[in-house]
C-alpha cells in the first residue's frame, strides 16, 4: 500500500509540474498571438506609408523639373516661330506656292 501511496504522489507531483506548465505556454502563446497581432499592424501601416510614399513621388515635381520643362517649351516656340517666318518669307510673292 505504501508503494502505491508513493506512486500517486509522484503522478500527483507530475499533474501539478505539467499543469504548471500547461499554463506557462497558454501564457506564452497569448503573448506571441499578441505580437503576432501587432506585427501585422505594423506591417498594414508600413504598406500604407509606402503606397503612399510612391504616390507621393509620382506627383512631385521639383522646381528644376518644371524649369527644365519651361526651356524646353521656350525652344520649341522659338523652333516653330522660326518654321513659321521662313514659310512665312519663303513663300511670299515669288510664286513658289503656285505649282503649274
Amino acid at each position: 500500500m505504501k508503494k502505491f501511496e508513493a506512486k500517486v504522489r509522484q503522478v500527483l507531483a507530475q499533474f501539478r509540474v505539467l499543469k504548471q506548465e500547461n499554463a506557462d505556454l497558454y501564457a506564452e502563446l497569448e503573448g506571441k498571438e499578441e505580437e503576432i497581432k501587432q506585427l501585422k499592424a505594423e506591417l498594414a501601416q508600413s504598406k500604407n506609408d509606402y503606397n503612399n510614399l510612391k504616390l507621393a513621388k509620382m506627383i512631385e515635381i521639383s522646381d528644376t523639373d518644371i524649369k527644365e520643362s519651361k526651356m524646353k517649351i521656350t525652344r520649341l516656340v522659338r523652333e516653330i516661330n522660326k518654321c513659321i517666318s521662313i514659310l512665312s518669307t519663303g513663300t511670299e510673292g515669288d510664286g513658289s506656292d503656285i505649282e503649274g
